[in-house]
C-alpha cells in the first residue's frame, strides 16, 4: 500500500478518508498497490470516528515519515495551508489539494517548489469539485491553444437564480431556501458576492496561460443586485441570468481577459440549461472546437473523489515531477476596460428620446410588471464607452453583460422573437 496523509478532517477531508476506503477495489485497477491512510492530522480528537487512532496533531509526524509519499490538504485558507505544503513538497511528498484560496494565492510558488524536489502538486479539486477539468486542460489539450474558458464554477449562486425563475422568488428568499437547504453557507458573501468562483476562474485562466491570475485582479460582481424583473427581461428576449467565470485568451497577442459577473446567455447556448447547484463549463480550443463539462461543482464525495484522483495520479508517478504548465511568474492581462462586450440595459421611460440620441436605434424591451421603464440591447462596446454613455441617463437602474462569445444566435434576433 502506498501511505498517504490527511491534513484537516473536515468535510472533504473525512470525504478523502471514505473514497479511498470505499473504492479501494477500484483504485487497484490503476494502482495495484492501493492506497492506504496512516495518518490525518486535525486540531480535534475524533473519538467516535473509525480512523480515530490515526489522528495526529503535529506535522512533523508526517513530514518526519519517510513511508508517507503523498499528503492530501483539505484544510482550506492561506495558514497554515502553505506552510505545510510546501514542508511537505521539501521533504519529496506530493501533495494535492482542493483549497482554491491557496492554489489561487501560490499555487504557483508551491508548483515550482514540486518540480525542484521531484514531486507534484495537483489540485483537481480545486475548481469544478467532482467535476474533471484541469486534467483535461492538461492532458487531453496539451495540443491545443484555449481560447476560451467559460463556465457556472458555483452550485449555491446557481440555484438562487434557478430558484428566483422558476418560482418567481425575490433574491432574499431564494437565498433562504437555499440556507434552508444546506446549499449556502450563514455567511453566504464568497458566493454571492462572486468571490467563490472568481477564484476559480483565476485558476483555471492561469492553467491556459500558464501564468498566474490572482482573484485580487479579476474584476468581480456576484448576484446579490439581480432581482427577479431581471430574469423576466431575460425571459422577454429568450436568454438566462448566469454568474459566469469569463476567460479569453488571445492567440495573437498571448493576453487573457478575465472577468466573473451575472451574464445574459441565449437559449440553445449549452450553459443556458445548467441549473440548480449543478455547474457547467465550456472549453473552446483552436482546433478542437467546443467542448461542455457539466456535473456537481461540490458536495462532499464529488469533491473528495477528485481529490483522491490526483492521489492516484501522484502515486503512479512517484519520484518525478507531473509538470502541470503553471510557473510562477504572471500571466499578460487585458486590460478589463477595453474588452468589448454588450450590455443589457434598463432605464425608465422619460430617457426613450436620450436613448435613442446616445444609443442609436435599439430595440425596446418591456415587462408588465415594471410600467415606468423598458430595456433594450446595446451594440458592442468597451467599459469606457458603456459608463460615458449610461452617465446621460437620467433614469438608468442597471446594466448586465450579454455572453456573445460561444452564442448561437444574435441579441438582436432574440429580442425580436
Amino acid at each position: 500500500m502506498i501511505e498517504t496523509a490527511i491534513l484537516g478532517f473536515g468535510t472533504v477531508g473525512s470525504g478523502v478518508a471514505e473514497v479511498i476506503d470505499r473504492n479501494q477495489k477500484q483504485i487497484q485497477r490503476d494502482l495495484p498497490e492501493g492506497l492506504h491512510v496512516k495518518y490525518i492530522l486535525d486540531l480535534r480528537d475524533f473519538p467516535d470516528s473509525p480512523y480515530a487512532d490515526r489522528v495526529v496533531h503535529d506535522i512533523n509526524v508526517i513530514l518526519d515519515d519517510p513511508e508517507v509519499r503523498i499528503v492530501c490538504e483539505t484544510m482550506g485558507g492561506k495558514e497554515p495551508a502553505f506552510t505545510f505544503s510546501k514542508q511537505c513538497l521539501e521533504r519529496g511528498k506530493s501533495v494535492c489539494t482542493s483549497n482554491k484560496e491557496l492554489v489561487d494565492a501560490l499555487g504557483g510558488k508551491l508548483a515550482v517548489i514540486a518540480k525542484e524536489h521531484n514531486c507534484s502538486y495537483l489540485f483537481e479539486a480545486s475548481v469544478g469539485g467532482g467535476i474533471p477539468i484541469l486534467r483535461p486542460l492538461r492532458t487531453s489539450f496539451s495540443q491545443e491553444f484555449i481560447t476560451d474558458v467559460v463556465g457556472i464554477l458555483n452550485g449555491t449562486t446557481n440555484y438562487i437564480l434557478t430558484k428566483m425563475e422558476a418560482e418567481d422568488l425575490d433574491f432574499d428568499v431564494a437565498l433562504k431556501q437555499a440556507q434552508d437547504n444546506g446549499f449556502a453557507e450563514r455567511n453566504p458573501e464568497a458566493d454571492i458576492e462572486g468571490y467563490d468562483p472568481c477564484r476559480k476562474i483565476a485558476i483555471l485562466a492561469s492553467l491556459v496561460t500558464g501564468g498566474n491570475v490572482k482573484f485580487s485582479q479579476v474584476p468581480c460582481e456576484g448576484i446579490s443586485k439581480i432581482d427577479k424583473n431581471d430574469l423576466k427581461y431575460a425571459r422577454k428576449i429568450h436568454r438566462a441570468v448566469k454568474l459566469l467565470g469569463v476567460c479569453h485568451h488571445d492567440q495573437a497577442s498571448n493576453q487573457v481577459y478575465v472577468c466573473t459577473a451575472p451574464y445574459l446567455v441565449s437559449e440553445g447556448h449549452p450553459l443556458y440549461a445548467v441549473n440548480d447547484v449543478f455547474n457547467g463549463i465550456l472549453v473552446r480550443g483552436n482546433m478542437v472546437g467546443d467542448l461542455m463539462f457539466y456535473g456537481s461543482g461540490a458536495g462532499k464525495l464529488p469533491t473528495a473523489s477528485a481529490v483522491v484522483s490526483d492521489v492516484v495520479e501522484e502515486a503512479q508517478t512517484l519520484g518525478r515531477n507531473i509538470n502541470i504548465g503553471l510557473n510562477n511568474t504572471d500571466a499578460d492581462l487585458m486590460d478589463p476596460s477595453n474588452v468589448r462586450e454588450q450590455y443589457f440595459i434598463r432605464t425608465t421611460k422619460e430617457d426613450e428620446k436620450t436613448v435613442k440620441e446616445v444609443f442609436g436605434d435599439v430595440i425596446a424591451v418591456s415587462i408588465p410588471e415594471v410600467t415606468d421603464e423598458f430595456a433594450f440591447v446595446t451594440s458592442e462596446m468597451n467599459e469606457r464607452e458603456k459608463d460615458a454613455k449610461i452617465e446621460k441617463l437620467a433614469g438608468f437602474r442597471k446594466a448586465i453583460r450579454l455572453l456573445g462569445r460561444f452564442d448561437l444566435d444574435s441579441p438582436e434576433q432574440s429580442a425580436q422573437a
